[in-house]
């Protein structure tokens, strides 16, 4: 199939040697738009607000996913168990490992600076 778009001429030079790979630059870009638009990952945004807004370290301890995310993760490993996924649900999943892993990472991270932090406080 062929598309035709108009595009900036800067962006179309920079292009230009990579014409054979378009469809391979532009999957990710699609999957992450349309994972954006999902509201399975509202979470991500919402622990990076959370984390914006400077939180205590108590607060920060105290993070935990919302119910609706933790409810769609279990699903999601429960279909995949059982039934398998779609591949719009595998997509969801592949950007969760994907993203997601490496947030939770971060808030590991911020969870024990924070501990140490009340830790120190406790001590003085």
């Amino acid at each position: 199939m062929q598309i035709t778009f108009d595009i900036s001429e800067e962006l179309a030079i920079r292009l230009s040697p990579l014409t054979d790979q378009l469809p391979q630059i532009l999957e990710p870009g699609l999957r992450e738009l349309t994972a954006a638009s999902e509201s399975g990952f509202a979470g991500a945004a919402e622990v990076l607000e959370f984390l914006a807004g400077l939180p205590s370290a108590e607060e920060i301890i105290a993070l935990r996913p919302s119910n609706l995310f933790q409810a769609q993760i279990t699903e999601l490993l429960e279909k995949q168990r059982t039934q398998g996924l779609t591949p719009a649900e595998e997509q969801l999943w592949e950007q969760y490992q994907y993203q997601y892993q490496y947030l939770e990472h971060l808030v590991r991270i911020a969870k024990a600076k924070a501990f140490f932090k009340l830790k120190a406080s406790a001590m003085n």
